[in-house]
């Protein structure tokens, strides 16, 4: 019997019912300094949108180049000055940034007078933080990563110190830190930041978005995939997704049967490509290239079995909450981040981390047993519900905390109204 991880999601949740029933709407200041178009972007607008049908009033400010790209689909200038820019310049750059940051959000916080203030952390993004110390508002943190430990490790930092201390604190100045799993939680809580202010927040669905599925075979016949078993992958296609074990996988003559379908596109797709060529699987591997988020649904309800062939050991992958409220049988890596969501042989199938002849196992018996795929798919569906795994029960745990802070600023403001009154007669 497969032992979950701690449920800190289902903890904080009832931590946040015993303080806080409802909360009216109000004004959050949400600020975030992502420029990329990937699943980062899906989590702002998600729960942007989320919040909103709660019936707050939220005020973005978000990078210039943010904007540009949405209208324009123009180049990701982050990502080439990071490629181009010695390391320390471009770190420079980023603490530079907070000045321009601090200003636009000092200019809404003035003009709108919001009631919190809701930043999505970035490393050497300290903006949220002056401003929230400045003016005495509410601050909650999003953290979706420990960027200083994730940076450092892919590719280095030249100002790693400097790095690590104003995440650390950042993390420890937010009224509330809302990290993605209960492993991350753990970091957060390791750098100093009492528990008390910690609240797990996963990854969510749109959960009518998610209602519109349709059925195996009419997704399949759509994309000329009926006569195959689909092993399907869906999100930005990067080097340690390692896809290249699933097309290894299906290149065996006995697998013959076996499509991989990757619906989206990245910087990896052009060696996988290569390598299904040189395995004479090229026909059977296919990139669908970018999919707009309406059309995720059509393309998830071909898969026969859903992928996360690898995963970081903090994250909460989008892809995951999503292939369980369409129903797909999972095959995931047995991490305890993963077990925060995945349940063995319950609502998905774990194998051993960077062990191939592990993922090639879970692969086989499932291709094998068409009625556990449909079991775990049901299971995994039946999860979403029972945990509150939406952007909408996610938005309602944010406006509990915020309303919660928000009261308590008031009541302070209040009692040093009364002590100057006091010290004035």
């Amino acid at each position: 019997m497969e032992v979950r991880a701690p449920n800190r999601v289902d903890a904080c949740a009832k931590r946040l019912r015993a303080r806080v029933m409802c909360a009216a709407p109000m004004k959050i200041l949400y600020h975030h300094r992502t420029s990329s178009l990937d699943g980062q972007a899906v989590h702002i607008a998600e729960l942007v949108a989320a919040l909103r049908q709660h019936g707050h009033d939220v005020i973005m400010v978000e990078p210039p180049a943010t904007l540009k790209r949405k209208s324009t689909a123009s180049s990701n200038t982050p990502g080439l000055l990071r490629r181009w820019l010695p390391k320390v310049a471009y770190e420079f750059l980023e603490l530079a940034y907070n000045v321009p940051a601090y200003l636009r959000l000092r200019s809404a916080y003035l003009r709108h007078r919001p009631d919190v203030i809701y930043e999505r952390h970035n490393l050497f993004l300290l903006a949220g933080a002056l401003l929230s110390k400045r003016f005495g508002v509410p601050y909650l943190l999003e953290v979706n990563s420990p960027m200083h430990a994730e940076r450092n490790a892919h590719g280095g930092l030249a100002l790693a110190a400097l790095a690590r201390a104003s995440e650390r604190w950042v993390w420890r100045r937010a009224d509330v830190v809302l990290p993605v799993t209960s492993v991350l939680a753990g970091m957060v809580e390791a750098e100093g930041v009492a528990p008390a202010r910690v609240f797990v927040v996963p990854n969510g669905i749109d959960a009518e978005r998610f209602a519109r599925a349709v059925a195996s075979h009419e997704a399949k016949t759509r994309l000329g995939l009926q006569d195959h078993v689909v092993l399907g992958f869906t999100g930005f296609v990067r080097e340690w997704n390692a896809l290249e074990r699933v097309i290894d996988y299906i290149a065996s003559p006995e697998r013959s049967d076996c499509v991989l379908l990757v619906v989206g596109d990245g910087p990896a797709r052009a060696a996988l490509e290569a390598h299904a060529k040189a395995l004479d699987v090229a026909a059977r591997v296919r990139f669908t290239g970018a999919v707009g988020r309406e059309r995720i649904v059509e393309h998830v309800c071909a898969f026969d079995i859903a992928l996360q062939p690898a995963a970081n050991s903090y994250a909460s992958p989008l892809k995951l909450v999503e292939y369980m409220a369409l129903g797909r049988a999972i095959v995931a890596p047995r991490q305890p981040n993963i077990l925060e969501m995945i349940t063995d042989g319950v609502n998905g199938v774990l194998f051993e981390p960077n062990n191939q002849a592990s993922l090639f196992e879970t692969l086989d018996r499932l291709i094998r047993a068409p009625e556990l795929r449909e079991r775990l798919g049901e299971a995994a569906r039946r999860t979403i519900s029972e945990r509150g795994l939406t952007w909408r029960r996610n938005a309602q745990r944010v406006s509990e905390l915020a309303a919660q802070l928000h009261e308590r600023t008031k009541r302070a403001g209040r009692m040093q109204a009364s002590h100057e009154g006091t010290y004035r007669s």
